[in-house]
Formats: structure tokens, sequence, C-alpha cells
């Protein structure tokens, strides 16, 4: 079974911790162009990510760059033709099911079905204060809003879910979303994160663990879901540059000519991974969208 590749957009986050310089200065249409050479060399999704406000304590790492993920997704389902549009990660215990069962069927109806979305607790303590939300117990309120979701997302015009925090019935909200069942990965690489993925997802993001801790949280997940029902399992590459570069790319970056490359991320499919996400060093979006083209051209083909 091949590999599939995935790509988190620039621009739309810029955390200091995989921000490019170039990105500082970037807008929408290098975003678009982007998206459209990742939709052109046949990457399965290009994500986008989700804070609503970053705290001034944070913002020095973080930075306070962080589009809004629906808003992101649909802009670019316009402007692409069959990538796949995933949230990577929707924070959505933030807001009430409905509210987010609305914009993401919505930008799944819009894009003929081309939604992915991924969910997490979220780790901004300010965030979650701000919008009257616990941060304390952000793990159970996401728990029960992936099912609220599960029923908002679902095929009824009037979904129906009774919860000790939400509780709807005899609401209607079309459109439906284009697809049945809208893929839903859980995000997160903590012990109840791991499980989240298991018992309640469709596929686990993990947040760029380290190669050799994968097998065993994949295992983990074998064993609670057990059911043998399709799951996604995915994973964080390292940082990537096709061919040998003129620049410094850091150590960890991995780089060389398209058959090593293949040969060190095909080793994540023998982990049991189903699809990779890669990021490539770049110093600016031309670079950037030649990479994506060299691999989706050379490097794609012999995963």
């Amino acid at each position: 079974m091949s590999l599939a590749y995935g790509i988190q957009l620039p621009v739309q986050s810029q955390s200091a911790l995989y921000a490019e310089p170039w990105e500082a200065g970037a807008g929408p249409a290098d975003l678009v162009e982007v998206a459209r050479a990742a939709d052109r060399a046949g990457f399965a999704y290009v994500a986008a990510c989700d804070h609503v406000a970053i705290p001034r304590r944070l913002a020095g790492t973080m930075s306070t760059v962080w589009y809004d993920p629906v808003a992101t997704l649909a802009h670019l389902a316009a402007v692409t033709e069959r990538v796949r549009l995933l949230a990577h990660v929707a924070v959505v215990g933030l807001r009430h099911p409905l509210i987010t069962a609305k914009q993401y069927a919505t930008l799944d109806h819009l894009s003929g079905g081309r939604l992915v979305l991924g969910v997490g607790a979220g780790h901004v303590r300010e965030e979650f204060e701000a919008l009257g939300v616990g941060f304390e117990q952000r793990g159970a309120v996401l728990d029960e809003t992936i099912d609220a979701l599960r029923a908002a997302l679902g095929e009824e015009e009037y979904p129906e879910h009774h919860g000790k925090l939400f509780d709807f019935e005899g609401l209607g909200q079309r459109p439906r979303p284009a697809q049945p069942r809208v893929p839903l990965w859980v995000g997160g690489s903590s012990p109840a994160a791991v499980r989240r993925a298991a018992l309640k997802g469709d596929g686990w993001l993990p947040q760029g663990d380290p190669r050799d801790r994968l097998p065993a949280q994949i295992e983990t997940i074998a064993r609670l879901r057990g059911d043998g029902a399709p799951f996604t399992v995915g994973a964080i590459t390292e940082p990537l540059h096709v061919g040998t570069p003129a620049w410094d790319v850091g150590r960890r970056t991995l780089t060389g000519p398209p058959e090593a490359l293949a040969a060190s991320l095909r080793a994540y499919g023998a982990m049991g991974v189903h699809q990779i996400q890669v990021r490539f060093r770049c110093r600016s979006r031309t670079e950037l969208v030649d990479q994506i083209e060299r691999f989706g051209s050379d490097v794609g083909p012999l995963l």
C-alpha cells in the first residue's frame, strides 16, 4: 500500500517553531499558489491550523498570525480541484458543536466533499478563559463535542444529541455535508489523545513525534480499536529538501535524491502509517512550489 502525503500550508500559521523567514511578508496570493501547486502535484490534502487569539506571553514563539481555518480552506476550495481540505487541528471545544457543524458542513458542501476535520483539545489557557470555556475540562469537552459533531455532520437534516454539555434536537441544518461521513481525525500525542483517536476517530494526527515513538502508539491504537474498521494513521515527517541544498537547511532535515528520500519515508509505512505530512525547507514561495512539484513528480511515485 502506498503512502499518501499532505502538507500544512505556509503563511496561514507562523509559529517560530516552523515558519520560514519569507512567510512574514507573504499573503493570500502566496497561499493560493502553494495550494494550487499541492493540488497539481498529487498531494492528498492541504492543512490549516486553528487559534482564536494568542496571549502576549506566547506571541514571541507562536506569533499572532493564525488564519481562520474555515475561511482559509473555503477560499482555497474555490481555487483547487481535487486536493482535500484538512483542519489540523480545529480546537472544536471552543465553540458550540452546532456552530462548528454549520461551518464545516457548508465547507464540505461547497468543496464537493473534500473536507477532513481534524480536532484537538487545545493548549492555550487564555484562549479558553477569554471565550468562557473551562480549560481544565477541555478533554471531557472534546470527547462530547466529537459525539455531538458525529450527529450534526451526519446525513440527518435534524440532528439529535443529548449529553451532559450539549443537548439539541428538532433543529434543522442545511446544506448537509456532501460526504455521507466526514472523516474525523483526532490530533495529539498524549495518552489521552491517542486513546481518544482510537475510540472516537477515523484517524490519528500525532504532533511530530520522533519515529521511535510511533510504533508503540500505533500498537496502542490497534489494540484499543480491535475491530479492524478503516482508520487512517498519520505522521509528521522531519523537514525535507528534495535534492542537494545549496544552503544550510539544518541537521534534522532529510535531503538527497528522490530515491533516498523515498527509502527513508517508506519506513513510516512499515510502521503502519497511512499518510505523512511533509514540510519543506525553503527560502521563498518559488522555492517551495519547486519543492512541492519535485516531490510530487519524483518522490511520491516511489512511496
